[in-house]
């Protein structure tokens, strides 16, 4: 029998396991004792076969183990210990998706053994039942955590990098409320509690998780009359319930002037709050927050989202399954847009860095610019139709 060439790995039969062992070593520990890589086949090509794989694997710079890491393993890894700096309502999401989406698809995948065309055809599946958003973020979920395993020498390289993001099923479309829907909702919903919220929402076009976290002290319901410039009474959007309350961008930190109807609708909220306050007693938890639950903690998405339907259904004509309150911003934005007001404007009220970002946002809702061409131009033929 030809002795194998040094560096070569082994190959021999084990009479009582009676199989094919391949060995190969990897390297030495802290105390200089040999650390060396097995595997085994029923036939001694199978042997062969594998022990080649452990080579390729220890040219390439690979890990122990590697052969048996698996899509479960690097995303749990990656769901462990690579989220440090996100806050815990991004983390619960990303758990979400792997749960429900990567995990029982390729979980029991070995990594290293994961082709692009089959994450190909993953993906291809999930467009016909998700929308593209969702896609992408189910994607992403999956290539970070195979991206991190390639940084530890897990796997070669990240087959999800060399893959795109087929176009998914379309999402529902944000819509607006008509002038006269919002007038509805801000007179039919004065006997909901949450009408203040309402109004202050659709009269100021403050995002849902900036509303969620106005604080008394940034209200100013009677302006500044003793400052060395005057104010009329306003708010200041400075917060969010994003991690670390910031806004979500540094142009999102802005101060609004109030209409009246918004400071009456603020003080009534002040009044409510007193109330709930004196019901509560020893339960009640004071948070500074303008818009709170009955017991003073500060509202979640949820909360928002019922107590909204709850207050939409005394508006006839408007059914709250079909509206979500971030939509009460999209019916400011369209209300001022209709009112001529300019989209450089209408992005600083609404706290965009660009007009750039409110054009695409809010496309269904503002008034396309090329209109107000239009109509001059209309408007100069149809007078010389007339000297005609």
């Amino acid at each position: 029998m030809t002795r194998r060439a040094r560096g070569d790995g082994g190959l021999h039969w084990d009479e009582h396991r009676q199989r094919w062992i391949a060995t190969t070593t990897i390297g030495y520990n802290g105390r200089g004792k040999r650390v060396v890589r097995k595997a085994s086949g029923r036939t001694k090509t199978e042997a062969k076969n594998k022990l080649r794989d452990l080579l390729r694997d220890q040219a390439d710079g690979l890990t122990a183990g590697v052969g048996g890491y698996t899509v479960r393993l690097a995303v749990e890894d990656w769901l462990t210990h690579g989220l440090g700096r996100q806050s815990a309502a991004t983390v619960t999401k990303y758990r979400h998706l792997c749960a429900e989406h990567v995990l029982p698809a390729l979980g029991a995948r070995k990594l290293r053994d994961l082709s692009a065309s089959e994450v190909d055809q993953w993906l291809a599946g999930l467009s016909r039942s998700h929308s593209t958003r969702t896609v992408q973020e189910i994607r992403a979920c999956l290539n970070r955590a195979v991206k991190r395993a390639m940084a530890r020498d897990q796997v070669r390289r990240n087959v999800v990098e060399l893959t795109e993001v087929p176009t998914g099923q379309p999402g529902r479309r944000s819509k607006s409320l008509t002038p006269e829907q919002v007038d509805d909702v801000l007179i039919k919903t004065a006997p909901d509690r949450l009408h203040p919220y309402l109004v202050v929402s659709l009269l100021t076009g403050a995002r849902t998780e900036e509303l969620r976290a106005l604080r008394w002290e940034h209200v100013h319901l009677d302006g500044r009359p003793n400052a060395v410039q005057s104010a009329p009474p306003h708010l200041e959007v400075w917060r969010s319930v994003r991690e670390g309350g910031d806004t979500k961008t540094r142009k999102s930190r802005r101060t609004l002037a109030l209409p009246v109807r918004a400071v009456q609708a603020l003080r009534k909220q002040r009044a409510q709050q007193t109330a709930d306050r004196l019901a509560a007693g020893n339960r009640w938890q004071e948070t500074g927050l303008v818009f709170t639950t009955g017991l003073g903690t500060q509202l979640d998405a949820a909360n928002v989202r019922r107590d909204f339907r709850r207050a939409l259904k005394l508006v006839p004509g408007l059914n709250p399954a079909e509206w979500t309150p971030r939509e009460l911003r999209h019916s400011f934005v369209s209300v001022l847009s209709d009112s001529g007001v300019p989209v450089e404007e209408i992005s600083q009220l609404v706290g965009h860095s660009g007009t750039s970002v409110t054009e695409l946002v809010y496309r269904d809702q503002l008034r396309p610019v090329i209109q107000t061409g239009a109509t001059v131009m209309d408007r100069l033929f149809s007078l010389r139709d007339q000297r005609a």
